[in-house]
């Protein structure tokens, strides 16, 4: 039994050995620095055709809005201010809202809508901002989708206007999909 213990202990040593070769080192043989729980950007909630996803914030290209989002999540939203010069073309859509439903939005109301998706044409985690407000606040409903958006602005209950930043929010979940 005692040579088992022995050969067990032997093998686990070689096995470690292996695996601590095999791992990746930084240059100059720096180690890694430990990251916290705290330091993590953690997920918020939105909406997608309908149905909730999670995604996070991680640059903004204004400054009162990286400070807004990391006061809203913590921790550190970085000020990127070349994201305001990236084509409009290759953005995608967020939909904040300004007023109406108590939520976790940044404004402390509803949350926040998105356009596409990974998978979808025209998906791009860089969002420009499009500021929803209801025109009476105590009219408002909750709504989970651009089209949804889009049929209130047309019966002139809610406007919609760019913000004018841009905001780096990939997206972790969706419908039919994950990171």
């Amino acid at each position: 039994m005692k040579i088992k213990v022995i050969a067990l202990s032997v093998m686990l040593a070689a096995v470690l050995l292996i695996v601590g070769a095999c791992a990746p080192t930084m240059p100059g043989g720096m180690q890694p620095a430990p990251v916290r729980s705290d330091d993590l950007v953690p997920p918020v909630m939105g909406f997608y055709k309908g149905e909730a996803i999670y995604f996070i914030h991680t640059e903004a290209s204004d400054a009162q809005v990286a400070d807004m989002l990391t006061t809203m999540m913590g921790p550190k939203v970085l000020l990127v201010p070349a994201l305001a010069q990236v084509p409009e073309s290759v953005l995608a859509s967020v939909y904040v809202f300004t007023n109406g439903i108590k939520g976790d939005g940044p404004f402390g109301f509803q949350a926040d809508i998105f356009d596409s998706a990974p998978g979808d044409e025209g998906y791009s985690p860089l969002r420009s901002v499009r500021l929803s407000s209801w025109k009476d606040g105590s009219a408002a409903r909750e709504l989970r989708s651009v089209d949804e958006i889009n049929e209130a602005e047309s019966r002139g209950e809610m406007s919609v206007q760019p913000r004018g930043a841009v905001v780096n929010m990939p997206m972790l979940t969706w419908p039919g999909g994950q990171r």
